[in-house]
């Protein structure tokens, strides 16, 4: 009797601890319409900026083989990237450094996170904050193993993405 009364209890909590809101549901009314965001928040970051730009919209500056220095044509992507960083405030970069396969992980590594250093130096110097920067290397480790030598070109690259994405 014992037994089966504790055993009919612990079922009874089981149940009772199993009683949830459906992920499906809301837990307040929200205008999210970009990335997740209210309103307010989009207008604040310039959301519909950053997504109808065709400057905003290019997210790859590429480098020379065991180079990080950046070439004359990517200066216009940054300097928008620039004043996007500039005209609000809120929005976070990340900038995520790229090498092909070839040298070691500890080089690639290395020569990833000088890539993702310059691009923010760059940028510091049309005037953004380093608050709104953040820097990554990944080294090799999404570089394309089948690419011949100069073929490799577009694994050596700095990546911006922006926090709200």
């Amino acid at each position: 009797m014992k037994k089966s009364l504790l055993l009919l209890s612990l079922l009874a909590l089981l149940g009772a601890g199993c009683s949830s809101t459906p992920l499906d549901a809301p837990s307040e009314p929200s205008s999210s319409n970009y990335y997740g965001v209210d309103a307010a928040t989009a207008e604040a970051l310039g959301l519909e900026e950053l997504r109808g730009n065709q400057l905003l919209s290019q997210r790859s500056v590429f480098f020379d083989f065991n180079k990080y220095d950046i070439k004359p044509e990517f200066q216009d992507l940054i300097g928008a990237h620039a004043q996007y960083l500039n005209n609000h405030t809120p929005a976070r970069m990340i900038i995520k450094g790229n090498a092909d396969y070839r040298g070691s992980h500890e080089y690639n590594l290395s020569l990833g996170q000088k890539r993702s250093v310059a691009v923010k130096e760059a940028l510091n110097a049309l005037g953004v904050d380093d608050s709104q920067i953040e820097t990554i290397s990944y080294g090799e480790e999404y570089a394309n193993q089948e690419c011949q030598a100069d073929a490799c070109g577009q694994d050596r690259r700095a990546d911006i993405t922006y926090e709200v994405e």
